[in-house]
């Protein structure tokens, strides 16, 4: 038997049946484990299935936080196979000398793509439409105001988030002439320069746009960032959209304005409980289309993620720096 293979190989536990492309490689250099259950683990199934392992593979549903770190003292890395890591303490994976890495810019294009079928769907009354063909309500070929929706061209859209997926959805919105409001941390000048957008606070984008679209990553200060308060100050006739992190809007006052028609309608992708409850009311107005979390839901996007997550779990665990290392300060530590 070759020496190699009498090394013993570090142990790696995948909370979730991520795509080949990427669990092949993880399983070709560790000894791997992987969650085989549809349902995401709990937190301590993700203890005793993690006893002994180097290595974490999780995603946005799984609870990492201070307790767990200290129950798998073997633990090195934790590779999140998503962009966010709001599920992860930071802070004490840094002080136990954790390396946490994500996998950013590959999911912007396909999560613009997602923001935009949300928008028209939203501004279009597509899902309605859908279910009034279904239903078999269509019993007259056209009517003059069957199912009016509301015009996207030539219309103002505000942007709360002007990162790679903001700055993606303003690209988008150049082909149908659209006025680009935007509110964010730091200033675009390319954005600005190539499609005319203007940055602004967000008072004054609330009030002018006539589609408000959000691209902020979960934050003490972004958490509850749009509530009624915010609403208020959008038009009765504008469209609310977001596909960031559900806690970003205030879930109670969005379904109080939507059911008040405080604001026409609404496109979500995320939510402040995933999955969404089934008492939830938003599963019982017509004018918000739902969406399961599925920003990056594509064939090529989800398999380019788990080439990503691999390629910073076996960079971390053979000593060299992950290319999307969340916590670069962990080097510090040792």
């Amino acid at each position: 038997m070759e020496m190699e293979q009498l090394i013993m190989k570090e142990r790696i536990f995948v909370t979730r049946q991520i795509p080949d492309e990427g669990l092949i490689q993880i399983q070709a250099k560790f000894d791997t484990i992987v969650w085989d259950k549809d349902e995401p683990p709990s937190k301590p199934e993700i203890i005793s299935g993690a006893k002994g392992c180097s290595g974490l593979v999780t995603l946005l549903s799984d609870p990492i936080d201070s307790d767990l770190m200290d129950s798998l003292p073997s633990l090195k890395v934790i590779a999140q196979y998503a962009v966010g890591y709001d599920n992860i303490d930071i802070m004490s994976a840094t002080e136990r000398n954790i390396v946490v890495t994500n996998t950013p810019g590959i999911l912007t294009e396909t999560t613009a793509d997602l923001t935009w079928a949300l928008i028209l769907s939203a501004c279009r009354r597509i899902p309605e439409a859908d279910k009034y063909v279904r239903n078999g309500n269509w019993k007259i070929a056209w009517g003059p105001k069957m199912l009016l929706g509301r015009d996207i061209y030539d219309s103002t859209l505000g942007i709360l988030g002007m990162g790679r997926i903001g700055s993606a959805v303003a690209r988008r919105a150049a082909g149908f002439s659209m006025k680009i409001l935007y509110h964010s941390r730091s200033r675009n000048e390319e954005i600005e320069m190539k499609l005319g957008a203007r940055r602004t606070n967000l008072d004054k984008l609330l009030r002018n746009s006539d589609i408000v679209t959000i691209h902020v990553p979960l934050a003490d200060d972004t958490r509850g960032m749009i509530g009624m308060h915010e609403m208020r100050k959008m038009k009765r006739s504008a469209i609310l959209v977001n596909t960031s992190r559900g806690p970003v809007i205030d879930e109670s006052a969005l379904i109080k304005a939507l059911e008040s028609g405080l604001i026409a309608g609404a496109g979500l992708d995320v939510y402040s409980e995933e999955p969404i409850p089934r008492e939830s009311a938003l599963l019982k107005l017509n004018n918000v289309v739902l969406a399961p979390h599925i920003g990056s839901a594509s064939v090529d996007t989800r398999a380019k993620m788990a080439e990503m997550c691999a390629a910073n779990l076996i960079a971390a665990l053979h000593g060299k720096t992950p290319p999307n290392i969340v916590n670069p300060e962990v080097n510090k530590n040792e």
